[in-house]
């Protein structure tokens, strides 16, 4: 233990002083203060230290924690504090060598070890107080995960979510409690669930089945996935602007006139760590595409509300742009002025005067244009002919 460490955060199982490591135990032994929530403080009938409750909601107690800083305390957190645990939120305020951390078994591996499945290839998630919306991208047959969840009827109303995208076939395994003197393991499917006894804490065991819409793991999702008023970049289209615009784990994009946010929620389904920001002048847009986000499972996705270059100012910065529609000499001026070096900018368009200005900034900045002319077969009297769409110019370009 570092010598400066004034915070021990101790993992705690459902087993309470049963389970306890002999470093945990002599943590607790040794604290002035320890700080949990109330459920964890129950665990620990006789603590010799000063104890205080945890508040809800969970950051108003990060002031209170480090307000004792220079007091030898113990924060008391469930299995694992840093795999969707509380650890993340207190450590980032706090110096390297101000605390230890003693982790117990997560509840992830213990619902694990008690199926026999392997962790490593199943979706591990924390919807305590996240929208079950996050789960839509792992949405497969065959697929398996743990969740996490706040309480019994919240167990319920991921059953009824299962059901609605198609995949009331999935058998769900429910885990009440695990790895303590009142854990409990039931079966049952999400389609006739009926549950009503479900107690806290509780995971569940997801193995997915039925015929819902599966996401694709490749760019270019079906438009029928996002609610959109005609503006949206199409699925080729958004395959090709995709590719182009590379995204990269932990990188940041600019979608600027975002639309119905396809584009920016197809950057962020790329991995996990990936950010977006959607720059959407039109109120009703970009409430639209709040949901889109939400309901395809990225709702980490930031919406600014305003018309660049304006809206811009302030942002971090990204890297790479995407502009869908409205680009403008003041737009490109703009950013040519403000984005750093090596940032990738992706710009369509489908007007006359926007080919034009593309070109006059090829040639100016470098980079490359594609211009993009689909058709689709549609019916022709009692035959099929060509339709075709408006061609789009695509100019690709690092700055």
């Amino acid at each position: 233990m570092a010598e400066s460490a004034w915070l021990t955060i101790v993992g705690l199982g459902e087993d309470g002083p049963d389970g306890l490591p002999p470093a945990s135990r002599a943590a607790l032994d040794a604290a002035e203060v320890v700080m949990g929530a109330e459920r964890h403080l129950s665990l620990l009938p006789g603590l010799r230290a000063q104890t205080i409750e945890w508040p809800v909601p969970f950051a108003e107690g990060i002031p209170q924690l480090l307000a004792l800083r220079g007091r030898r305390v113990v924060m008391l957190a469930s299995g694992d504090p840093f795999w969707f645990g509380a650890g993340t939120s207190v450590t980032q305020h706090l110096q390297s060598g101000e605390w230890v951390a003693l982790p117990a078994p997560s509840t992830f591996a213990l619902v694990a070890s008690r199926l026999g499945w392997a962790l490593e290839r199943t979706a591990c998630l924390g919807l305590h107080a996240a929208p079950l919306g996050q789960l839509r991208p792992h949405l497969a047959p065959g697929a398996r995960a743990i969740v996490l969840l706040r309480d019994g009827p919240m167990v319920e109303q991921l059953a009824a979510y299962l059901c609605a995208l198609g995949f009331g076939d999935s058998r769900l395994t429910v885990a009440e409690a695990v790895g303590g003197p009142r854990e409990r393991i039931r079966e049952t499917r999400a389609e006739g669930y009926d549950l009503k006894d479900v107690i806290h804490p509780v995971a569940v065991a997801v193995e997915i089945q039925g015929a819902g819409a599966v996401l694709t793991r490749a760019s270019g999702l079906a438009d029928a996935l996002f609610d959109h008023d005609g503006q949206i970049t199409k699925r080729p289209i958004r395959a090709l602007a995709l590719s182009a615009l590379a995204p990269r784990p932990g990188e940041l994009l600019w979608d600027i006139g975002a639309g119905s946010g396809s584009i920016g929620i197809e950057w962020l389904l790329s991995g996990p760590t990936c950010e977006a920001i959607g720059i959407e002048a039109d109120p009703a847009r970009a409430e639209r595409t709040r949901l889109n986000a939400e309901n395809l499972g990225v709702d980490r996705l930031r919406i600014v509300e305003g018309r660049a270059p304006e809206a811009l100012a302030g942002l971090p910065d990204p890297q790479a742009v995407f502009i869908g529609g409205g680009a403008s000499e003041a737009v490109l001026s703009h950013l040519w002025d403000v984005l750093p070096r090596g940032t990738r900018l992706v710009a369509h368009a489908v007007t006359i005067e926007s080919e034009a200005l593309f070109a006059q900034w090829q040639e100016r900045a470098g980079g490359s244009l594609l211009r993009i002319e689909l058709a689709e077969a549609s019916p022709l009297g009692r035959k099929r002919g060509w339709k075709a769409s408006y061609p789009v110019v695509q100019w690709s370009v690092t700055r």
